[in-house]
């Protein structure tokens, strides 16, 4: 290229390194957003799929699939927990879960019974008595709430009564408050009009949703083309004045 001047080998290797390195990490946040992007697809679905017995899939969920089950079991009513503000609104309200004991099973179930909004308080909102006969619940099968950073340890054993309020949800920190073992995902109950609880099925990819990635993986490819844009501008040609290109050796000619 007549308008460039010969670049240092280092420059070259470290343009080139950089490009592929935003490249790479662009595709990869494209990548994360068509996953996601997929997961909301399948849970949606999860509304309308066929009800499944819930022995076909209580240990071995299928992957990547949340699917819509039915199970017969009663309540532990007095073992209440309490996911405290998720992101349903701004008045401090609690996602509910209640363990129930499904019939003839060793192994609890965690049931998010729903969310019930806060009066802009401290104090958490009043619940309802959970019935103690044997119940027929239906609803999605879902892995539990990420636990985000876990700061200040373990906030269910410091607590000696219940409900029991914590800022993420851990099955196996709940299983061992319990004393029992849990099966590795929560119901997740289907919306009833008659509930007092907010049943919202969908999934909180509110910290990362899809168009964040994509935002990302723009921000990544724009890197990319400002480091090339960047290695084109370094090592162009500089001219004179009267149009005459500066000698790369950096003296001037000599008139004669």
């Amino acid at each position: 290229m007549s308008g460039m001047r010969r670049p240092a080998w280092w420059s070259v290797l470290l343009t080139v390194v950089g490009v592929l390195v935003f490249v790479r990490l662009g595709v990869w946040q494209l990548h994360r957003a068509d996953y996601k992007d997929e997961l909301l697809r399948r849970y949606a679905a999860a509304a309308s799929a066929p009800v499944k017995a819930f022995d076909a899939v209580a240990d071995q969920p299928p992957i990547n699939a949340y699917p819509r089950v039915r199970v017969q079991g009663h309540y532990l009513a007095d073992r209440l927990y309490l996911l405290d503000n998720p992101k349903h609104d701004s008045m401090g309200g609690v996602e509910v879960y209640a363990p129930f004991q499904p019939v003839d099973q060793s192994k609890g179930l965690l049931v998010d019974l729903g969310f019930l909004p806060g009066n802009g308080s401290d104090k958490a909102p009043e619940l309802p008595p959970l019935p103690t006969e044997q119940q027929t619940l239906q609803g999605v099968y879902q892995p539990p709430p990420g636990t985000g950073l876990e700061m200040g340890g373990n906030a269910l054993a410091q607590q000696k009564h219940w409900p029991k309020t914590s800022v993420y949800l851990d099955l196996d920190q709940v299983a061992t408050d319990l004393h029992e073992k849990l099966y590795p995902r929560v119901l997740v109950l289907d919306a009833d009009p008659s509930a007092i609880y907010v049943r919202v099925h969908t999934l909180d990819l509110s910290s990362m949703p899809p168009a964040r990635h994509r935002a990302y993986a723009f921000q990544w490819f724009t890197f990319a083309l400002v480091a090339v844009v960047i290695f084109l501008w370094l090592h162009r040609k500089r001219r004179r004045p009267h149009g005459r290109d500066f000698p790369e050796s950096g003296h001037a000619d000599k008139e004669i």
